[in-house]
């Protein structure tokens, strides 16, 4: 739980792509430092609220059940919040907490399916194929958003249970592996080069994708790739094969980062005094 849920939400909470994007829409930085102010305390209640809950839901169930809080929720992990809050809560509040969960959710929604259409629209559609002429930006745009959407409706429906969680695990420690190093590294780092930043979104990408693939058996196992390669379910065994591909993609992603952008050609000093505005010493 440490090494997916908590180090996954925790860490690659800081590298979504859509909240890069919402990040890019603030038009001052007096916005910034207010989101900050309100955004940094309320991610670490949210957060450690959601934490403590889930861990004190076994006492309460076995206190008022005698089962454990997977037991009572039939073995499907999603349900065991759900069961929680229908249980120990009034109805009043089960109320308020659904809308403002429906809330949260629609906003994450709009940001993500925002992403992924620009994704498609501008980087792959105006930039990789038209090479850099606008075309039909917007078009693709829309119709990639679209897609996205009855792509999410398609698999809402046929994934297993308990996938959530696990997927919400997955999709933050990827994030944190392919994004975090080069994001740290633009900010923070003057010496980090285009190059550095490309190579560990690349590094931290794989190697995640590797280890889910081929080590972590939660995914390993039923994917049944490394079964159909090497003959066997995981590449490694014993504790590995718990090890969240997070504490290995990471870690990798920014080594690359910082290998590669000393081995290549600093950005221009011009650059530079632009983006970092001469505060921070080269």
């Amino acid at each position: 739980m440490v090494s997916t849920i908590i180090l996954g939400v925790g860490i690659g909470v800081l590298a979504q792509p859509q909240l890069a994007v919402r990040f890019m829409t603030v038009d001052s930085k007096k916005s910034l430092n207010r989101a900050v102010f309100a955004g940094g305390p309320f991610i670490l209640m949210m957060a450690g609220v959601a934490y403590i809950v889930g861990a004190l839901s076994n006492v309460y169930f076995l206190d008022t059940q005698g089962q454990l809080a997977l037991d009572v929720a039939g073995g499907n992990m999603d349900r065991i919040i759900p069961e929680y809050i229908n249980s120990a809560t009034p109805d009043l509040f089960v109320a308020i907490f659904m809308v403002t969960l429906l809330a949260a959710a629609m906003s994450t929604l709009s940001s993500q399916y925002h992403t992924m259409g620009t994704a498609i629209g501008h980087d792959f559609y105006k930039e990789f194929l038209k090479g850099g002429k606008s075309g039909k930006t917007i078009s693709v745009t829309r119709l990639g958003i679209a897609v996205t959407i009855i792509l999410s409706v398609i698999l809402a429906y046929m994934l297993p249970i308990s996938i959530i969680a696990r997927g919400t695990a997955i999709f933050f420690g990827l994030c944190a592996a392919a994004f975090l190093p080069a994001y740290a590294g633009a900010l923070f780092w003057p010496r980090m080069t285009r190059e550095g930043a490309i190579a560990s979104l690349l590094a931290g990408t794989f190697s995640s994708l590797f280890w889910l693939a081929f080590v972590h058996a939660k995914e390993a196992a039923p994917l049944g790739i490394s079964q159909a390669i090497f003959g066997m379910e995981t590449l490694l065994t014993g504790t590995w094969t718990v090890v969240d591909p997070i504490l290995v993609a990471t870690p990798i992603a920014a080594i690359t980062a910082v290998v590669v952008s000393l081995a290549t050609k600093p950005m221009p000093e011009e650059h530079l005094d632009r983006c970092y505005r001469g505060y921070i010493k080269r």
